[in-house]
């Protein structure tokens, strides 16, 4: 695997990065420990670092040569509220914290190449690191454009990179369209009338009227949306009634919808709200509902994915690139920044790990210098530098 010898050479630096950043898990838009870290760390290998955005981000930026064309790449910050299980030395010292979707390996892939292309300049443009804060539902993302990242700073094209357990080490999968899918997530508070669970005439049960609205939304994938159209509607949370013997006034529903075209994510809203009112209208109860659209659909550009598809050769070569895994159902909100702007984002191999999410996931160390080659290579190759 021609992996770029320095980075290879500079691998247990790299890993005691990434080991104590596992440490030190802090939630959306709380990174402050993570991003004094790696403004500290950028600051050493001298790239300039520029003010703070979304709070907490981090945006670094290097230039050689006289050519002014740009490239960003992204690595996300935050970690999730989940009580790490991995029992390693490095385990989170933040109670119910831990990083259990490998951001801490992809801050770690992302000041890897930092320090490598600060060293030897061998590009010929500007590159720009994005550390992004809250990537897991609070849309840091969404934030970094709020806040004008492509009005400061002229960025032709952007990247991302993502961890994935299941596919084997050294190994990228890579294609261009649709890779994650849009996330949206709904509140429905039914309201019926409550009453003594011995008497149901007396009341309009919301539990009964509930137990139909989660069956029907199953039809909108199945029935009211073309079967060419992924689509995944999922009530995750009920909450209702405190006895045995009470039927309560209200019910809680919460769940997510999942799609990859703005046009069926707008008849999905039509329909969901059709079949929760009719519902309750038959019932004689009321329902108030809440619906917001959290992260659009991940899709990248065809030239900006064949420039990734090359770089990732060159590390690990033709035979370790695949290219047709299917769109994930989750999300990603690095979907916000190639809405502005042109881009790709690309999945690594974690190996045979815990899933993402998962109290005993754990990065793989081993894919730290295949990652952060890749960044170098990437950059090398768009910005036309000469390749070592």
């Amino acid at each position: 695997m021609p992996l770029i010898k320095e980075i290879v050479d500079n691998l247990e630096q790299a890993r005691q990065w990434r080991q104590y950043l596992h440490s030190i898990p802090e939630i959306a838009f709380g990174e402050a420990k993570t991003a004094q870290f790696v403004e500290q760390k950028l600051t050493e290998f001298g790239v300039t670092v520029h003010p703070r955005m979304a709070g907490t981000g981090v945006i670094g930026s290097l230039t050689a040569g006289q050519g002014n064309k740009s490239i960003a790449l992204r690595a996300d910050l935050d970690a999730l509220p989940i009580a790490e299980q991995t029992g390693v030395s490095y385990s989170s010292t933040h109670q119910g914290v831990m990083h259990a979707c490998g951001h801490d390996g992809h801050t770690a892939m992302l000041l890897a190449a930092a320090q490598y292309l600060s060293k030897h300049q061998d590009f010929n443009g500007t590159v720009y690191f994005i550390f992004q804060p809250a990537e897991e539902n609070e849309g840091g993302g969404r934030k970094l454009v709020q806040e004008g990242l492509f009005q400061k700073y002229a960025i032709d094209a952007v990247y991302g990179m993502h961890n994935w357990p299941g596919l084997p080490v050294g190994k990228f999968a890579i294609r261009s369209g649709p890779v994650m899918a849009a996330y949206d997530v709904f509140d429905i508070i039914i309201k019926g009338k409550g009453g003594h669970a011995a008497a149901p005439h007396n009341t309009i049960d919301p539990i009964v009227i509930s137990a139909h609205v989660i069956q029907a939304l199953q039809n909108i994938s199945s029935r009211q949306i073309n079967p060419m159209d992924s689509v995944v509607v999922s009530v995750t949370r009920i909450h209702a009634g405190d006895s045995y013997n009470v039927i309560p006034e209200t019910v809680h529903l919460s769940g997510t919808v999942r799609t990859f075209r703005s046009e069926v994510q707008d008849k999905i809203i039509v329909h969901l709200k059709q079949i929760i009112e009719s519902i309750c209208l038959a019932y004689g109860a009321t329902v108030d509902i809440d619906y917001q659209k959290r992260y659009p659909s991940t899709i990248n550009n065809e030239d900006e994915t064949e420039f990734a598809t090359l770089a990732a050769q060159e590390v690990v070569g033709v035979g370790n690139i695949v290219c047709d895994n299917p769109p994930s159902m989750g999300s990603e909100d690095f979907s916000f920044l190639l809405n502005e702007s042109r881009g790709c984002y690309v999945s690594i191999g974690n190996g045979q790990s815990a899933s993402l999410h998962n109290p005993y996931y754990n990065f793989n160390d081993e894919t730290l210098p295949i990652g952060a080659s890749y960044w170098v290579r990437l950059v090398q190759m768009q910005l036309s530098g000469k390749k070592v």
